[in-house]
């Protein structure tokens, strides 16, 4: 059914420039690695909760709905590499024989350049995608860096500042060149969308990297709130759900604004199950999280996504989704359903859900 094509298509496409694009403006490309045929398994989510959703976020609901049933037989795209000679980074964007590769929004409305340095060669792995979502950067661009690093000089136009960025900057080793508006002789891109064998090892290896020193004894589960932090999509009754996980199951409740990326490392290496209301925040614990453990995500009607499945089944993680009733900006999930939801993920893990 190649259900995750559209959506990884979608994706790509909010950079504003298509793969034969990028072929075709390439002095030189290269497979990084081949296409391939994996087993993609399906969502975990109550009957009836499929028949909930009135409205889909990143991709239209006829694909959102396929990607729940997953695919025996999915058709994995490769990972390219892209060689441009004659490159101007400026204002977020690179320009390259005709073709715009948007990196972030513009930051001033002139479009001339205020001070271009000549930076020679380099290697992108940042997205406009990772630039505005934090959970993207963490889990695609931060992939996407280590391919860089392999090409010689991984360059980003993303300033450090201080918070989880950062941190996590400092526990990947990561060390790229930042630049503002810049010339390259030469500049490669990766189109490193796709979850095949050679980026699921990569995020294995940024796991490892990720967790050393990190207890990895089983723990039942945790609950990361979100809040009021991104874009909006308010669980109204968020306290009431992760204190009965709490009572319930065991979890720990944690508030990712108020820790360190450390810590809520520290807290997900070894949770077997993270909930939350959908969102970026959920990323700290899929990167830590070990393979088989499980992704359960609470999602408004009017918003609903299978853009983390991407992500979990990349870290050989699961993905269950609860819809709740009302709007993105006021819902609610009846405990029951979290219920119903976490006995199928216990099943699912092999463990007794009584």
């Amino acid at each position: 059914m190649r259900i995750l094509r559209p959506i990884t298509e979608r994706l790509r496409g909010l950079i504003g420039l298509r793969s034969e694009e990028l072929r075709n403006a390439a002095d030189e490309q290269w497979q990084v690695a081949p296409p391939e045929v994996r087993a993609v398994p399906p969502v975990l989510i109550p009957d009836g909760h499929a028949e909930r959703i009135v409205q889909t976020e990143f991709a239209p609901t006829d694909l959102v709905l396929a990607s729940l049933a997953g695919d025996p037989a999915e058709q994995i795209g490769p990972t390219m590499g892209y060689l441009l000679r004659d490159v101007d980074i400026i204002d977020g964007v690179a320009y390259s024989r005709g073709i715009r590769l948007h990196l972030h929004r513009h930051h001033r409305r002139s479009p001339f350049p205020q001070h271009m340095t000549d930076e020679g060669k380099g290697a992108l792995y940042e997205s406009w995608v990772g630039n505005r979502w934090f959970g993207n950067w963490l889990l695609d661009d931060c992939l996407s860096y280590s391919l860089a690093e392999e090409a010689g000089g991984p360059v980003t136009t993303r300033p450090k500042t201080p918070g989880h960025v950062t941190e996590y900057e400092e526990l990947l080793k990561m060390q790229p060149r930042r630049i503002c508006d810049a010339h390259f002789d030469e500049l490669i891109v990766f189109d490193d969308h796709a979850n095949n064998s050679n980026r699921i090892g990569r995020a294995a290896r940024f796991r490892r990297q990720l967790t050393q020193g990190a207890s990895e004894d089983p723990v039942p589960g945790v609950f990361l709130m979100r809040g009021r932090s991104g874009d909006l999509r308010n669980l109204a009754n968020e306290e009431q759900i992760a204190a009965y996980l709490a009572e319930h199951h065991g979890f720990k409740v944690y508030w990712p604004e108020t820790h360190t990326a450390r810590e809520l490392v520290a807290a997900c290496a070894g949770a077997k199950v993270v909930a939350g209301v959908e969102g970026s925040q959920l990323c700290h614990a899929i990167g830590a999280m070990p393979p088989g453990a499980t992704v359960l995500t609470l999602q408004p009607p009017d918003r609903v996504t299978t853009v983390l499945k991407l992500m979990t089944d990349r870290w050989l993680q699961r993905l269950a989704v609860v819809v709740g009733v009302g709007v993105a900006t006021s819902f609610q999930v009846d405990p029951a359903d979290v219920a119903e939801i976490m006995n199928l993920i216990l099943q699912e893990q092999g463990r007794d859900p009584s």
